[in-house]
């Protein structure tokens, strides 16, 4: 694809800035799917939504960002072969600026630090800072490094008191593109350090349970989003016998993998690895959490987007033996969300819910027996998609605090 840089004076970073449009488009016949399928091999395209041209179905929305130069003869072939779209994104530039924008970039005591996106290097430095500000209640654990030997660190939140019998994991970031999910993770850690005193029912959570809290999973993946390709998605591994870059870590993990839903194309989005666990990142956190196995009883990973709450399987339509409990939990917060917020989250086990995703962490996680096992994809539901702008930051963490709040407070009662 053809990607405009454009420095910015921050802190000397360069960010990426990408012209285009985002589509969307309904296929109501086979021939139309087929059409579909054929665009996004045919043009600059990136798939949004649903993640592979192998799961575009009939009578389902198509999220597409297509590069400027293409959009008029994407355009005119939707309209050729009958093709229902509108815009979605009218200027992809434009928001990746909004996204990018920071006036508060020092100012890591301000309420707004937390309603901006930041750059890898500032959130390394926010991790260090966290961690000395908050020595009773912050532990910086380093847990391996990443394929360009970038360093991967997990936080660890316990309560003053010291007497937890169990911890929740958490994690994000895992899709670089997917900016909304760190966001929220440097939320959760702040909210639950900053507002210690403030929050009851977090403190009385931290007197049962511990955090652990990945900011950042996809480190490689998440520079390049700043510095070359808002689009990306995977991380940024390379194999000698690869023509392409990058495999997607959330089809990298043991469970189902490389099945229906992933792919053995190195040059696709949804590219499953050489092998299992092939991938540093997924390796570092597998280790963390065999070692943890007995204490971790809750895995949670932020996603984005689409508003879901999901739980195993995504790698097999059958049904897990906890399946009427965790739909039970699902259920509970979404109905939460819907009568604080007026939001809708949907619920289900994966596979049934949206599609077959083999080699998922939240499928491992749960083989692996850590029991209370879910994904939330986070806001919207396409109005901005990856684009999530900085002003819904904030209602989207009230929402995912409030979903980790009644998975914890569930799991805390089960010790």
């Amino acid at each position: 694809a053809v990607f405009l840089l454009a420095a910015c004076l921050l802190k000397g970073h360069v960010f990426a800035f990408q012209s285009g449009q985002v589509l969307s488009a309904i296929p109501r016949t086979d021939t139309q799917v087929e059409v579909m399928k054929n665009l996004t091999a045919k043009f600059e395209i990136v798939l949004w939504q649903p993640d592979a041209a192998e799961n575009i179905v009939k009578n389902s929305e198509v999220h597409f960002y297509t590069n400027e130069s293409d959009i008029e003869s994407v355009k005119a072939m939707l309209n050729e072969t009958s093709v229902r779209y509108r815009v979605m994104v009218e200027d992809v530039q434009e928001l990746i600026e909004k996204q990018t924008f920071n006036d508060t970039m020092n100012l890591r005591s301000s309420p707004t630090y937390y309603e901006q996106y930041h750059p890898l290097e500032e959130i390394y430095s926010w991790m260090e800072q966290m961690t000395e500000r908050h020595p009773t209640l912050l532990e910086q654990h380093y847990i391996g490094s990443s394929f360009e030997k970038r360093p991967l660190y997990v936080l660890k939140i316990s309560g003053a008191q010291k007497k937890a019998k169990g911890a929740v994991w958490i994690d994000c970031g895992i899709h670089a593109r997917e900016w909304i999910a760190p966001a929220f993770c440097l939320w959760f850690v702040g909210h639950a350090t900053e507002f210690y005193n403030q929050d009851p029912y977090m403190n009385r959570l931290l007197q049962h349970l511990d955090f652990y809290v990945m900011p950042l999973m996809n480190v490689d993946g998440y520079e390049y989003t700043w510095t070359t390709n808002r689009m990306w998605r995977k991380n940024r591994s390379r194999y000698s016998n690869s023509p392409c870059t990058g495999t997607d870590l959330n089809r990298n993990f043991d469970a189902g993998w490389c099945g229906i839903g992933a792919s053995s194309n190195p040059c696709h989005d949804t590219y499953c690895g050489p092998y299992p666990s092939s991938e540093p990142e997924v390796e570092a956190v597998i280790k963390f959490l065999k070692m943890k196995k007995d204490y971790i009883k809750g895995y949670i990973t932020m996603h984005s987007y689409s508003q879901m709450v999901l739980f195993p399987y995504s790698y097999t339509k059958e049904k897990s033996k906890d399946h009427d409990e965790l739909l039970q939990i699902a259920n509970r917060v979404a109905d939460e969300i819907k009568s604080k917020f007026r939001n809708k989250y949907i619920y289900g086990p994966g596979a049934q819910t949206i599609y077959l995703a083999p080699g998922g962490s939240d499928d491992w996680a749960y083989d692996f027996g850590i029991k209370y096992s879910f994904t939330i994809e986070l806001r919207d539901k396409g109005t901005y998609g990856f684009l999530l702008p900085p002003q819904l930051i904030k209602p989207t963490c009230t929402e995912a605090l409030t979903a980790i709040k009644i998975i914890a407070n569930h799991i805390a009662k089960q010790l």
